[in-house]
């Protein structure tokens, strides 16, 4: 899953040192460690252990001055490095982000390359949010939209008075398996005050799934999703609801509350699946998380996971639960 909480202290970490960057011309390297120890239990269908890691990364970014209000920037970025098992997969990391662009003051910014798309950063916050997110319901696993992260052109506007639109397209050529296609999305956002609200849709055109998952793209039936979130002090409350004909709805609702070093949120997921029997499969989430220092946190998150009979692979069962403990160091 992303990490809501890495990505900004990577953000933190590379504004703090954009001047020191552009005076040296060096590149930002940021990167992570990230182990977790999970505890699943399936009704009917047993139990499992298991330490792994939760998606260790090293990356580097730089930008600098083209011309006067016109910046170029680039990000690349490394995951899967198997930090928990020295003998598996070395030498084996693979790309997470990859891309160049340029932005400004007077037309916003555009991107080329690998990165979350459009749609997912404009909607899917829930399940992005979680360290884990082992039951989250979201994030392309249900097939509720399916545009990869890879080969897309992204655009997004600047402010106008609280309102940005966005853009992006999917370029798959005639290399690509299934075929040439352009899958691609469009967002809007409005943000005032405490209050940001969002809107944004999938055409779903192309053959290559959603980045991450097995399932296969269920159709080309677009997907939309509407998101609002609002702030107050130290306590957010986000919803949102996507939509996609003969795949599902999705529903969600979370809070987040901040208290010193401490954090904690609790949200509930709801899948409604476009078949014959409405199929349901929902997810209750806690997590409580301590930031030890400016560099390293630890976390809780439980899920348990509810639905119709079947929806975790056990017949006449419904019930899944999963508890993570995890560490986190960043620089």
């Amino acid at each position: 899953m992303k990490k809501t909480l890495i990505a900004s202290a990577i953000a933190a970490v590379a504004f703090s040192g954009t001047a020191m960057a552009q005076e040296s011309n060096l590149p930002t390297v940021y990167g992570n460690i990230q182990y977790a120890l999970s505890h699943t239990n399936t009704e009917g269908g047993g139990s499992s252990l298991d330490h792994y890691d939760n998606g260790s990364t090293l990356g580097v970014t730089h930008d600098h001055e083209i011309a006067p209000g016109v910046t170029g920037f680039f990000k690349l970025e490394l995951d899967g490095f198997n930090a928990d098992d020295k003998s598996y997969g070395r030498g084996q990391a693979r790309l997470d982000e990859a891309y160049i662009g340029v932005k400004g003051d007077s037309f916003g910014q555009i991107w080329v390359g690998s990165d979350d798309s459009m749609y997912e950063r404009s909607i899917d916050k829930i399940a992005n949010f979680y360290e884990a997110g082992n039951l989250s319901i979201g994030n392309g696993d249900t097939g509720v939209y399916s545009t990869g992260e890879g080969d897309l052109i992204q655009y997004e506007s600047p402010s106008f008075g609280g309102f940005t639109l966005g853009a992006a397209v999917q370029v798959n050529g005639d290399g690509t398996a299934g075929g040439k296609s352009y899958p691609y999305q469009l967002a809007a956002a409005f943000a005032v005050d405490n209050l940001e609200l969002a809107f944004a849709m999938d055409s779903n055109d192309g053959s290559t799934p959603y980045s991450g998952t097995t399932n296969t793209d269920p159709n080309n039936e677009n997907t939309y999703g509407l998101r609002a979130t609002y702030k107050l002090d130290d306590l957010s409350i986000t919803g949102q609801y996507q939509t996609r004909k003969e795949v599902a709805d999705v529903f969600g609702l979370m809070g987040v509350y901040s208290m010193g070093a401490n954090q904690f949120a609790l949200s509930y997921e709801m899948a409604v699946a476009d078949d014959a029997n409405d199929t349901e499969r929902n997810t209750v989430t806690l997590q409580a998380l301590h930031n030890l220092s400016d560099h390293m946190y630890v976390y809780f998150e439980g899920y348990l996971g509810g639905g119709d009979d079947g929806v975790y692979g056990v017949t006449n069962e419904s019930e899944k639960s999963v508890a993570v403990v995890g560490a986190v160091y960043y620089f």
